[in-house]
Order: C-alpha cells, then structure tokens, then sequence
C-alpha cells in the first residue's frame, strides 16, 4: 500500500475547513449587506455580526483545533511508513466525524448532535494516536 494514500483524508479536511471559509465569508457579506454587522465593532470583534455568522466562525475555529493533532498523526504514519488499510480507515473516519460536526454546528447548532460528533473523532484521534505508538514501537523493536 502506497503511504501516500493518507494524504487523500488529509486534503478532504484541508478541503473541509477551506469550505467553511466559504461560508463565512458568503455570511458575513450577507450580513454586512443587510446592516446586521455593527461596522464600529466588525475590526475587532466577532459579536459585531449575527448568530448565524459567528456559528459558523465558531465552527471555522474549530477546524484549527482537534484536526491539528490529526494533521500531526496522518504525518507521523506517513514518516514512519506505518499507513496501512486501518490506519486509511480510522482517518476518513475522522474526516466523516468532522463533515457530521460541520453540519450540526452551521446547522441548527444542536449542542448534543454537535458533542456526539466530536466525541467520534476524539475517539478516532485516540485511535491514531493508538496507530502511531505501535508503529513507533514496532520500529524501535520494541515486540
């Protein structure tokens, strides 16, 4: 199996959080156009636009944070040469998890279909993580 292949779920994240700039970008010219942005405040502070925008600036910092330690894992199999068919799966897994959360948290903002989301990719971060520490020790001739 080409190690590469773990690259495929991290250019669907990348593509993930590049889209939620979209929409943030698409919202808040919306609201601008609609005098729903506090022009004063807008340099500064989020709250100077509506709901419905800082949910989905929210939802955009969101994609800086959990996914940051996927970046890193997908990157460590990488290096180690550890991809294999589980480790793929585990990643689109992740990516799945985030697709879902994006959803709920620009959506409706259901606060526990959201939790639910994001505790599947914790667990799946855990699994990578799981990944990468038997790779390493399988390396290092630890078995």
């Amino acid at each position: 199996m080409s190690r590469e292949l773990i690259f495929l779920p991290v250019l669907a994240q990348v593509a993930l959080t590049l889209a939620v700039y979209v929409v943030l970008i698409q919202s808040k010219k919306r609201a601008i156009r609609a005098g729903e942005c506090d022009q004063a405040r807008r340099p500064l502070y989020d709250d100077a636009f509506p709901e419905y925008v800082l949910k989905i600036n929210n939802n955009l910092r969101n994609q800086f944070e959990l996914p940051v330690l996927f970046y890193v894992l997908c990157f460590a199999l990488w290096a180690l040469d550890a991809v294999s068919m589980p480790a793929l799966a585990v990643a689109s897994l992740f990516v799945a998890s985030r697709l879902v959360h994006a959803y709920f948290h620009i959506g409706a903002n259901v606060v526990a279909h959201r939790r639910r989301a994001f505790t599947v990719g914790w667990w799946l971060t855990v699994a990578l993580l799981v990944l990468v520490l038997w790779a390493l020790a399988d390396s290092a001739d630890l078995f």
